[in-house]
């Protein structure tokens, strides 16, 4: 893997959304991050990349109890998913199956 020539830090959708139309533009691969749990295979630059790190989206926005879904922001881990569940009777096992 290569290091991005920029990182890029939003906080919103909006901003998600402005800055991929002006990579768009300007002809600028995007690399978005997430959590860098690297599970998905990872961030790999390749030539003069903007990386999209999204770690500090880290809402979780809407949770149903009646049809066990939640949508959450690119940027919520594990561990605060199944904090935001404890009480709930749920929780996430993703990434503790044989560890």
């Amino acid at each position: 893997c290569a290091p991005p020539d920029v990182v890029v830090w939003p906080q919103a959708v909006g901003q998600v959304q402005e800055l991929a139309a002006l990579c768009h533009r300007r002809r600028v691969p995007m690399v978005p991050f997430g959590t860098g749990t690297g599970l998905e295979g990872g961030v790999n630059a390749v030539q003069g990349d903007v990386c999209f790190d999204l770690s500090r989206m880290d809402a979780i926005a809407e949770l149903s109890l009646e049809d066990f879904s939640v949508t959450v922001e690119p940027g919520v881990t594990r561990k605060a998913l199944n904090k935001h569940l404890r009480g709930t009777g749920l929780w996430f096992p993703v990434g503790t199956v044989g560890m």
